[in-house]
């Protein structure tokens, strides 16, 4: 396998398993975008083409396998180590690009599967690792699972320095930092503009899936709320009608508003006051590096060594345990805007995708030149239009 496609450019290998929302996607969607904008080979494979962040990105052009008479979405797993390896052959990539911890079982079978073939691949780890939520018999079975998939990758990124302790000793070998890039660098205001008096403007977005443990927050919310408070939850997912009778029986059924899913959600955050997270664990979560940018205020639970030094260790937002109690203090207190403006930006510059995009390149670079010891390879970008 040649280091270089036909043109000269460095190809790069990006797979989803759809348009579903979620933040692994919707930052792999987002890179693939910029660096075709920055001249780069940037081919997108997926598993199938519905889900609800299709026409946001419609601009991005993918391939995607001949489809079965029977919908892969409850098999997508399996449907995309069945399809993958033909793309691979196709496409020749020099770098196969696992845009998150949930597709790592796919990145271990296309070692498997390819050999020698297989291209370099270089993993980002999306979701905290330590998983203190879990038993000790879970966690050491987690544990054994993160040494079988460490092999499999050329290099594993990790999207904060917080998190490189978690890493077993294999991976953390041929680990790198480079930090989400969940923002632009045009949404790194200054300073926000001042809000009215009134009732405080609450927001969570997530799936409404267990990891994101929402039901913790509706029980927080009800203890916490005060006259004329209301919370809008931006997601959709397999708990939704759930967490609905849940909020019901709270008696806050009038006060949280369930939005779905919306186009760029993010884009809503500067009409509110304080982002509320309530996951059991998250790697670096790109919501919270959102409403930070857009000047909220934050109230999370303590889900991972990411969130912590993503939020300055309580500096630029409130840290709780997982429990209800401590959540509603937190809600009962939280300011309207995040403290420390001026650090806070400081701080979130690591997060732009015009500086990661560029880091995720220098990986691949070398991922590729590792492959073919003694070729050179080039990374050569078209001007910006």
């Amino acid at each position: 396998m040649s280091p270089k496609s036909n043109n000269g450019r460095i190809r790069v290998l990006t797979f989803l398993h759809s348009f579903a929302p979620g933040g692994v996607e919707r930052v792999a969607l987002r890179l693939v975008r910029h660096w075709r904008a920055m001249g780069v080979d940037a081919p997108l494979f997926l598993g199938r083409d519905d889900g609800a962040m299709r026409d946001e990105f419609a601009d991005i052009a993918y391939a995607m396998p001949r489809q079965p008479r029977r919908s892969q979405a409850g098999w997508e797993t399996l449907w995309m180590i069945l399809t993958l390896p033909g793309m691979i052959r196709r496409q020749r990539p020099d770098v196969l690009f696992v845009a998150g911890s949930t597709y790592t079982i796919v990145a271990v079978a296309m070692t498997l599967l390819l050999g020698r073939r297989c291209p370099p691949i270089v993993v980002k780890v999306s979701n905290d690792l330590a998983r203190c939520d879990l038993n000790p018999v879970a966690r050491f079975f987690w544990r054994l699972w993160l040494r079988i998939q460490a092999r499999c990758a050329r290099r594993w990124v990790v999207m904060d320095e917080s998190m490189l302790p978690e890493l077993p000793p294999v991976m953390a070998r041929r680990s790198e930092v480079v930090h989400d890039p969940a923002i632009d660098a045009t949404q790194l205001l200054p300073v926000r503009a001042e809000r009215g008096a009134g009732p405080r403007r609450f927001v969570a977005i997530g799936r409404l899936v267990g990891q994101k443990h929402f039901a913790l927050m509706l029980r927080a919310f009800a203890q916490a709320v005060q006259p004329g408070e209301t919370l809008t939850i931006f997601g959709d997912g397999p708990e939704r009608a759930a967490l609905e009778a849940l909020a019901r029986s709270l008696g806050i059924g009038d006060r949280v508003w369930f939005a779905g899913h919306v186009a760029d959600a993010p884009a809503q955050l500067p009409g509110y006051d304080v982002l509320l997270l309530s996951s059991r664990y998250e790697g670096v979560p790109a919501v919270v590096i959102e409403a930070l940018a857009a000047g909220l205020a934050v109230v999370a639970t303590d889900c991972g060594a990411g969130l912590r030094s993503l939020l300055g260790q309580g500096r630029f937002g409130a840290i709780v345990p997982q429990d209800a109690a401590l959540l509603a203090a937190a809600i009962r207190t939280a300011p309207c805007a995040a403290p420390e403006r001026e650090a806070l930006l400081a701080s979130l510059r690591r997060f732009t995708i015009e500086r990661s995009a560029q880091d995720y390149l220098a990986l691949f670079v070398e991922a590729a030149a590792a492959r073919t010891p003694g070729q050179p390879v080039r990374l050569e970008q078209e001007a910006h239009a």
